[in-house]
């Protein structure tokens, strides 16, 4: 068991691409950190850092506190899991899991003849050793559930079992530190929720440090002590998985964490007072002082902002049982999809038109096309209510504006799965006051707390 760190670690390759740019990560001892981020991100890269299966260009890596920069693989104490794998295809479940073991205590007959007439007292105690390899690969094949299967050969297993001989090959080591590489992207959806959770059981008995590469937000959230969310080499933010999805650093985190994503519309922001005002073409919302990082840096002029709030924390109204293709709907109707208070719904409401309705099975997710028809609290729209198109769409798929509108965004709203809202329903969808967040135009970082 031991910490990993990472001071102002960069990796160049030849072709110029820097994979990792000036990371500093202290990883704790016992720790379970995730690197969570987009395909090319550097996170792969990262982990292989820690392996030594590539050399820093710059920076130090430590491994329990020793500099392990020019200490080859074999040395530096890690196992690491692979996405494909990486079994030995002719040798049984037993003899994979016993592998690295025997490497550890002496190698082959030969090596081990060698050893006894160069070292004879070393050869001993490694024979000493190599008598309880059997009974580490018994207690951790019965940890993984696959001890009936030590007497097969890899062709013969599944792809969840395949999974777990590759893990039990790391687990058997007893290391300092696990490395995981996309273990579970090849396995089908039960699957990998199986292997997850065995994955989590994992950590709570060995107590051991484990390093996880995935693009999986739903693995990172539910596997994660802490979160690393990465982004073009770089590190964009580093938390919790309550911290990542409910108080995001920048732009790209708070739209890559979340599944649906969180919903940002662009507008534009300006200082007023002790509050900072949010306007995107007919819709504004002011959040209080109490609620900004640093309201000194808002100016009072109107400058490039956007607004960002998670379908969660909207809930959607039909209008009157209005539909906006003329149709009759069912009557006003409120359906939450999150804990938004009354008060919060007063603050924002947004009218628009449903293209869209998802059902996911314990919930469903209403595709409002918005920008026609918006207002502030809960006072009626100026102008017909009718005014959306049918059938015209813009590039995004989104109804297209008609004339002499503006058009506006398409918000996702997660709701209940028994939902009577249809595509072409009129609705006002409200947003939850304390859960807005406000991002710098320029910059991309987090304006609110």
């Amino acid at each position: 068991m031991a910490s990993v760190s990472f001071a102002d670690v960069s990796k160049t390759f030849l072709d110029g691409v820097a994979a990792v740019d000036r990371l500093d990560l202290e990883i704790a001892d016992r720790e379970f950190l995730v690197l969570l981020g987009p395909s090319g991100c550097g996170k792969s890269t990262t982990l292989r850092l820690v392996a030594g299966l590539e050399a820093c260009t710059a920076g130090e890596i430590r491994i329990g506190g020793h500099v392990v920069n020019r200490v080859p693989p074999k040395d530096r104490d890690i196992a690491m899991v692979f996405q494909n794998y990486a079994l030995y295809p002719h040798m049984s479940v037993y003899r994979n899991l016993a592998f690295g073991l025997t490497l550890r205590y002496g190698g082959g007959w030969l090596t081990r003849a060698w050893l006894r007439l160069i070292r004879p007292a070393e050869a001993r105690s490694l024979a000493e050793k190599r008598k309880g390899i059997r009974r580490q690969v018994q207690e951790t094949a019965k940890a993984l559930r696959i001890e009936h299967l030590l007497d097969r050969m890899p062709r013969q297993l599944s792809g969840g079992e395949r999974q777990r001989v590759a893990l039990g090959r790391a687990m058997v080591r007893q290391p300092a530190v696990f490395l995981f590489d996309e273990p579970l992207s090849n396995l089908d959806a039960k699957l990998r929720l199986e292997t997850r959770r065995e994955l989590k059981r994992l950590h709570q008995r060995l107590q051991t440090t484990m390093i996880y590469v995935t693009h999986d937000q739903t693995e990172a959230l539910t596997l994660g002590q802490r979160i690393a969310v990465m982004q073009a080499g770089r590190l964009q933010q580093l938390g919790t998985p309550a911290e990542i999805y409910d108080q995001p650093n920048n732009l790209f985190v708070a739209g890559f964490v979340g599944s649906p994503p969180m919903n940002l519309v662009s507008g534009t922001l300006r200082r007023r007072g002790e509050e900072v005002e949010f306007r995107h073409q007919h819709v504004t919302v002011s959040l209080p002082a109490a609620r900004m990082r640093d309201i000194g840096r808002i100016a009072s002029t109107a400058e490039p902002g956007t607004l960002g709030i998670r379908p969660e924390d909207t809930s959607v109204r039909l209008v009157r049982g209005e539909r906006a293709d003329g149709q009759e709907g069912a009557d006003g109707q409120v359906e939450s999809g999150g804990p938004v208070a009354d008060g919060e719904r007063r603050e924002m409401a947004v009218r628009g038109c449903v293209t869209m309705v998802e059902s996911v099975g314990d919930s469903a997710y209403v595709h409002v096309a918005t920008g026609l028809h918006a207002t502030d609290g809960a006072s009626p729209v100026s102008g017909g209510e009718r005014d959306v198109p049918q059938a015209a769409t813009d590039v995004g798929g989104a109804p297209a504006a008609a004339a002499g509108s503006v058009p506006g965004s398409t918000l996702v709203c997660k709701t209940d799965p028994r939902t009577t809202i249809a595509p072409g329903a009129l609705v006002d969808v409200a947003l939850g006051g304390s859960r807005i967040h406000l991002f710098d135009g320029k910059t991309e970082e987090s304006l609110t707390l």
